[in-house]
């Protein structure tokens, strides 16, 4: 299976060196088109078994997955500058945001089996919480991409209607999370825990409190109840952020942050 990634930014560079390190994929069958020389090089200094080169669109041919990893803006004039070096059965797939699954069949053809995938930052590392949504596609086809994207962490098939709630979620939740930590961290500061180690405490509990909901399959709320004695410094804690509104806060940024 052949992979072409046109744009290698952020984004684009992390998805081809994290599907080369896994198992699904082989180095040699990913390709990269970059639009700068010295972006190629790059990634071939990262990975040199990567196909890393500049405005060279010869591999689309060749290709069974077509990954779209350019700014929103140029989806359209890449689809339909290279319509001809795609096909049908070729798979589409787009990580802009905000292009729909009717347009990018639109600007190839209306029963190519096509993509949305929206990834969040932590892809560099492998550890996406990443999001698929799909048309004209079949239940093989959904899986490989999922197997693909669990990869790079770990992903969910949804309907296209709830990109922008996950997005919340996720794309933005993930800078929602480093402000807890940020703020956690400057109070611990304040009762007089160096910074250092106050962002190693915040950041090994959360990874605890994260594994502790994953093995135990449980709420969050009854692992809260069993820290939160009677009269006990938890529960006072928690009940002065509440005051001050922390669940309320948290539900208006992600609210704000669904737009659609």
């Amino acid at each position: 299976m052949k992979i072409t990634i046109i744009g290698g930014g952020n984004m684009g560079s992390a998805i081809a060196l994290g599907l080369a390190s896994g198992n699904c994929i082989t180095a040699s069958d990913i390709t990269v088109i970059n639009r700068r020389q010295e972006k190629a090089d790059e990634l071939k200094s990262a990975n040199n078994k990567i196909n890393s080169v500049a405005n060279d669109y010869s591999s689309i041919s060749n290709a069974d997955i077509i990954v779209l990893g350019v700014k929103p803006w140029m989806i359209e004039d890449i689809l339909t500058s290279y319509k001809d070096k795609i096909n049908n059965r070729q798979i589409i797939l787009s990580v802009a945001a905000g292009i729909t699954l009717d347009q990018l069949a639109g600007w190839t053809y209306p029963a190519s089996p096509v993509y949305r995938v929206i990834p969040n930052t932590a892809i560099a590392i492998k550890q996406s919480m990443t999001f698929v949504a799909s048309k004209n596609a079949t239940k093989q086809q959904d899986d490989l991409i999922i197997s693909l994207f669990n990869e790079l962490g770990k992903t969910l098939l949804i309907e296209e209607k709830l990109f922008p709630a996950v997005t919340s979620l996720s794309s933005c939740g993930i800078a929602y999370a480093f402000r807890y930590i940020r703020a956690a961290m400057e109070g611990g500061v304040e009762i007089g825990v160096k910074a250092d180690q106050a962002k190693e405490i915040v950041m090994q509990t959360l990874q605890g409190a994260i594994d502790l909901l994953a093995a135990n399959q449980s709420h969050p709320e009854s692992e809260i109840d069993k820290v939160t004695t009677p009269g006990g410094i938890t529960i006072k804690g928690l009940n002065e952020m509440e005051h001050a509104g922390f669940t309320s806060a948290v539900i208006k940024g992600l609210k704000a942050s669904n737009v659609k």
